[in-house]
């Protein structure tokens, strides 16, 4: 750059700052004034309204105080928010205002435009000029777009066409400029490979400066019912999803909020790694939920469904146990299209015959007994969908209730009931008494008026007796209360046993297929029926078992929905199976889905193919609604590790490195485990001294993991921190972590601590070994104590180095 320019954009950039600091400084007593007038009018609220509710005119005038006074305290709270925003906009903007800037000339208008693109907006004080351009607004999708020459943009108003003249970038730096150039590229490589080369980080960080072409058009996309996003390992698809929900809730910041956007989520601890992003940008953070959380709460305490990780962690390590294979063929067929159909036509049948309800019981006897209810149910009309019919049966089965709490009154058990009562329960009786008595007395003043129903009332009731009336009210309470528990399992459908609705699908495969109309079943079904109904017997679920059950449940009790949730994003896409995505659809009928996920990390039997033409992905909403995008290069890891971790798969030559250049994955082989355990302490330590603060030594398996933290920790004590499925934070720092865990995750150095054949041998682990190998940004190290995993054998050696003993 010439030093004219620079000297030209730093004088700008201090005018800027000076603007910045004057309307923080204007505005920082404002925000708080408006505070603490909040906080007074909270304070004061009753203080300002007298409340009489003596006429309908005095009550009338009330109502309107009082409404008066929250309007108030309301406005003053908006502006706060509104102003507290502006000031926190203008707080964040001040060390780094922009990164980009770009010159663009309208077609037809003799006028160069300067847009300087920050995270957010800044107008200059004439309230119309834009010293700074949010990233998110139309014209600043020129920047993400195009390099100089004829562009581009879409406005609400239509396209605008022109030419860009410029397209500079900076790095910006404690309100200084470090670096400026002018860049040919969409985005330069130079800006690039400054943020790519720096450590990882305990949280996941914004790319709102380097954003790609075609991660802007993910952010950007605001027609598709499904986007599907299939990236590469490191393609910053992620990312690229945080940013999309920043876009999303600035276009439609007037009828979206944080709180109607749900992100899927791999773990718990993958939450807080990106829990910053948002907030960086100025917005608050969506919901955030893991799919097994979701089972948890609604198969609800009776079931106990299995987590992802314990099923990986059985497919991984129970290859000897007997029926293993039949596990294998339960996992894949109750995660298929053709199982979630079979439940549907399942569904038809329990409409005909086989509901099956529980009988309800009451002081050790059965007063409503399953029979009578099968019998009630399939008296209605069998045009009526399953679930209506079921709510039929509900009130029913309430009315039942109320007529037997009646006759329940004098029975003898209440009797004996009512000589335990204590001195406190008679007194709240007589109190309640005295306010009916004084209802009746009242109904007798005005006797000129309702003479015949007081008449009526004496004829029924003679006059009235507290002690009579006494008993009646205790017998009342008493029955009610031990009625209470009863009346919730007929109001929360408990009274269908779902269970054995489920179950009953497991009793043999006659049945089933009778049951079903389902015609290609797995081979080893009696097997996978077995281990199905051992698992109910015990109150379990298997995770394959999970989401079928709650889809019978909805048969049977009701869909539930909501509705509020306007966009749902799916990260590791590729780990949820295609009965879990048609429950999905059900469950949030007004959202829109973006699913990000690699095929080549689908370490899960339940699978789904996101990219592939065929895949019923991509029927999910209809081919009209679905985008699909590919990102096939590669940020996270250098050129060289990049390059060892694509051979592994097959189809990988489609993926592309970024030119960023480091050390050849470092193979290393030893003789035994000890061997293994001091090499691997002398590396942590040699990375460690260069400057890695992120170091995974990263597992197969959970049981691996605790074995290599025991070796370990004798050594780095307290600095060497384990991760299982429970660790609900990310931080820096070094780990040991399964490679299920580690998904989604990045670090500065990975050391895989087993990749001899006898851990990665099966063709099933080859793309559990790709997983951890992509999480490593700078440095890679494998380590074996026997032969390496054919996966690696089968690559060539200038892929990597091997370590000299």
């Amino acid at each position: 750059m010439e030093t004219k320019d620079w000297q030209q954009e730093q004088e700008r950039l201090e005018q800027v700052k000076s603007k910045l600091q004057a309307r923080i400084a204007e505005l920082a007593p404002e925000v708080a004034g408006l505070q603490d007038q909040a906080a007074d009018i909270r304070r004061r609220f009753w203080e300002e309204v007298t409340i009489n509710t003596a006429t309908d005119e005095d009550f009338e005038e009330t109502f309107h105080t009082i409404n008066q006074q929250s309007a108030v305290l309301a406005e003053r709270e908006r502006v706060h928010k509104l102003l507290t925003q502006q000031w926190k906009s203008m707080r964040r903007l001040l060390p780094s205002p922009y990164f980009g800037r770009i010159d663009f000339e309208e077609d037809g208008m003799d006028l160069r435009e300067q847009v300087y693109i920050g995270v957010s907006s800044f107008v200059d004080d004439d309230g119309l000029s834009f010293l700074i351009y949010d990233w998110r607004t139309p014209i600043a999708s020129l920047y993400y777009d195009y390099s100089p020459g004829p562009a581009s943009y879409v406005t609400p108003t239509g396209p605008i066409e022109g030419t860009m003249a410029l397209k500079r970038q900076f790095q910006i730096q404690d309100g200084q400029i470090r670096t400026m150039f002018d860049a040919s590229e969409t985005i330069g490589d130079e800006l690039l490979q400054h943020v790519l080369g720096q450590g990882a980080d305990a949280q996941m960080k914004t790319i709102v400066a380097t954003i790609q072409k075609e991660q802007n058009a993910i952010i950007r996309d605001d027609a598709s019912r499904m986007l599907i996003v299939q990236g590469a390992a490191g393609s910053g698809k992620t990312s690229a999803a945080l940013q999309r929900v920043a876009y999303l809730l600035y276009k439609h910041r007037q009828t979206i909020k944080a709180d109607q956007i749900v992100l899927f989520s791999p773990n718990p601890m993958f939450a807080s790694y990106v829990s910053t992003v948002l907030p960086e940008l100025g917005e608050e953070n969506m919901q955030q939920t893991t799919f097994q959380e979701y089972l948890d709460y609604w198969a609800g305490s009776a079931l106990r469904p299995e987590d992802p990780f314990d099923q990986i962690e059985y497919v991984q390590t129970a290859h000897e146990e007997p029926g293993y294979e039949a596990r294998l063929q339960g996992i894949a067929y109750k995660s298929s299209e053709a199982f979630l159909q079979a439940l549907q036509r399942y569904g038809a049948w329990l409409g005909q015959e086989g509901m099956q309800f529980q009988g309800i019981r009451f002081q050790d006897r059965e007063v409503i007994a399953a029979k009578r209810m099968r019998a009630q149910f399939y008296g209605y009309d069998r045009a009526l969908p399953l679930y209506n019919r079921v709510v039929l049966l509900q009130e029913w089965l309430l009315g039942e209730l109320a007529a037997l709490e009646r006759r329940e009154r004098e029975a003898a058990w209440v009797e004996e009931e009512l000589n335990y009562l204590d001195a406190d329960q008679y007194a709240e009786a007589f109190g309640m008494l005295h306010k009916e008595k004084e209802l009746f007395d009242l109904a007798e003043h005005y006797a000129s008026v309702r003479e015949r129903i007081t008449k009526k009332r004496r004829e029924d009731e003679g006059d009235f007796d507290f002690a009579v009336k006494e008993e009646e009210l205790l017998r009342r309470r008493i029955v009610k209360e031990r009625f209470k528990p009863l009346r919730k399992i007929v109001k929360t459908f408990a009274f269908v046993d779902v269970r054995a609705i489920y179950g009953q699908l497991f009793e043999s495969e006659d049945a089933y297929r009778t049951m079903t109309n389902e015609s290609h079943i797995p081979p080893l079904w009696p097997e996978v029926c077995r281990q199905t109904k051992e698992k109910l017997l015990r109150s379990e679920l298997f995770y394959e078992d999970a989401t079928p059950y709650l889809y019978v449940k909805e048969l049977v009790e009701g869909v539930r929905t909501n509705t509020e949730i306007r966009h749902v994003f799916v990260d590791e896409g590729q780990d949820y199976s295609m009965f879990q995505y048609e429950y999905l659809k059900k469950l949030f009928p007004r959202a829109r889905m973006t699913v990000l996920g690699d095929f080549g990390q689908a370490i899960f039997l339940q699978a789904t193919s996101l990219g592939a033409a065929d895949s019923p992905l991509l029927r999910l909403y209809g081919e009209a609604d679905t985008r699909l995008i590919r990102l096939v290069r590669s940020y996270r890891s250098t050129k060289e590790i990049v390059e060892f971790t694509r051979a592994m798969l097959p189809g990988g030559e489609e993926i592309v490195p970024f030119e960023r250049s480091g050390a050849k994955p470092l193979l290393v082989r030893l003789a035994a485990g000890e061997n293994r355990d001091a090499r691997l302490l002398a590396d942590i330590a040699a990375l460690r001294d260069e400057g890695f603060d992120s170091i995974a030594v990263i597992t197969k398996t959970a049981a691996e993991s605790r074995e290599a933290h025991e070796a370990l920790r004798v050594h780095l004590g307290e600095a060497l921190r384990l991760i299982t499925k429970e660790t609900p934070d990310f931080e820096k720092g070094v780990m040991v972590i399964p490679v299920y865990l580690a998904k989604g995750v990045e670090f500065d150095a990975v050391l895989v601590y087993e990749a001899s054949a006898d851990v990665y041998g099966r063709e099933n682990e080859r793309k559990l070994l790709y997983t951890a190998c992509t999480r490593a940004m700078h440095r890679l190290h494998l380590y074996a104590t026997g032969e390496w995993s054919p996966f690696v054998q089968a690559l060539t050696a200038d892929l990597y180095e091997e370590a000299q003993h």
